[in-house]
């Protein structure tokens, strides 16, 4: 049983994906409406060693000792990773330990306005961060950020990343109806993302339940509406849940475990958790493929988002 590392789980964007969770749940610099891990528990920006680089350095080598066959090792989890202090000393561990396979930094970006931390990230293969929003009140509405943070800062850190760092930028972008699909913050995002200039713009919409029960996520038809209004010939979208089992190495077992855990009772994501001992964001990835397929539902109770068989 690993505390610090996840899957390996398929990945729309990374393959097969060795999961490296630096932060305990759900510490974050941000409180997203739409977050499938759940509400923040300390929003914060202060940058410590949350989880140890001992320990994580040892669950590597022997998780690496049964040469797994992976893709990337994705610096992500149930909160911000680069809220980790020594967030580069475990990249530098795997770029000489483990050289020929790729590293991700998975990160909502508000923390790159910082020099020292763009450097620390410096030898990852890609970074993946996110921009929601280009105006102050969306940012606020959509991502709900520490007080210490603001819009401004964040696009400039996404710059700046830009004009230091040699590897590729994948920039995603999550859309909501009624948060940040009108014409004006579209005009604004296009105009942040041209200063950015990353090799990618990834636009994603919700796969299931975020914070809040009202939330409506974009039809595949208003994604390409975005993609015709802005006219920039590396946005596309994200490839659908339902697609990841086709990515060689998709753990059935997984699937069938979830399956049969919530047959005999509907579960939350952290009721899963407790019953199957597997992390968070790897029972994330086969929950949203499961919905895509239409084997599960999600029903909204006092406790939290429950999901059940869809026909039992």
């Amino acid at each position: 049983m690993y505390k610090h590392l996840f899957g390996p789980v398929p990945s729309r964007r990374l393959g097969m994906s060795l999961g490296i969770d630096l932060i305990p749940k759900k510490v974050c610099s941000l409180n997203c409406v739409y977050c499938e891990v759940g509400k923040t528990t300390n929003l914060t920006t202060e940058r410590l060693e949350y989880v140890k680089y001992d320990s994580v350095i040892a669950e590597l080598e022997k998780f690496m000792s049964n040469n797994p066959k992976i893709d990337y090792f994705t610096f992500s989890g149930s909160g911000e990773p680069t809220l980790n202090s020594r967030i580069g000393d475990v990249l530098k561990f795997i770029k000489e330990k483990y050289p020929k396979i790729k590293t991700a930094i998975l990160t909502n970006g508000t923390l790159l306005y910082d020099k020292n931390l763009r450097m620390e990230l410096m030898d990852a293969n890609v970074i993946l961060p996110s921009l929601d929003a280009a105006s102050t009140d969306v940012f606020r509405k959509i991502n709900r950020p520490s007080k210490k943070l603001n819009i401004d800062s964040h696009i400039q850190g996404l710059v700046d990343l830009r004009k230091e760092y040699k590897g590729e930028i994948w920039l995603e972008i999550l859309f909501l109806k009624g948060y940040n699909d009108s014409k004006k913050e579209l005009i604004l995002l296009k105009e942040a993302i041209l200063k950015i200039k990353p090799d990618s713009i990834q636009l994603n919409t919700l796969d299931r339940p975020g914070t809040r029960q009202d939330l409506i996520p974009l039809t595949k038809i208003e994604l390409h509406a975005i993609i015709d209004f802005w006219k920039l010939p590396n946005a596309e979208i994200i490839a659908s849940p339902d697609k990841r089992s086709n990515i060689e190495s998709y753990n059935g077992n997984i699937e069938t475990a979830i399956l049969e855990t919530i047959a005999r009772r509907p579960c939350t994501l952290d009721d899963l958790h407790t019953f199957l001992g597997i992390h968070i964001n790897e029972i994330n990835k086969y929950l949203a493929g499961l919905e895509a397929k239409s084997k599960i539902k999600t029903v909204n109770l006092e406790r939290g988002v429950f999901y059940e068989l869809k026909h039992k």
